[in-house]
């Protein structure tokens, strides 16, 4: 299935958290936190203005992301666990 965000909205992966810390202790599931960092799948056209035009996003599909710990919507497509956002919900690209 495909799914395409509407206006500022995102389609995020989220990546997977370090099974150790920098020390070498391994962490166990079940004391992990959901990693705040992700992967943008899709992107939506853009911010919908006061004057009616589309203002396009910074963020773009393929870029890597900083966001906030309890931002966006869980969804669940084909299996996989997915967030959508908004864009002024994204902290920062990383590069």
């Amino acid at each position: 299935m495909q799914v395409t965000p509407l206006y500022d909205r995102l389609l995020v992966k989220r990546l997977a958290e370090e099974e150790k810390t920098k020390g070498g202790i391994i962490v166990p599931d079940s004391a992990k936190e959901k990693p705040a960092q992700g992967e943008v799948i899709a992107a939506g056209n853009g911010r919908m203005t006061e004057g009616g035009t589309l203002s396009p996003l910074t963020v773009k599909k393929g870029d890597k992301i900083l966001f906030g710990k309890y931002s966006g919507n869980e969804v669940k497509i084909d299996g996989e666990e997915l967030l959508i956002i908004r864009e002024e919900e994204v902290l920062g690209i990383v590069h």
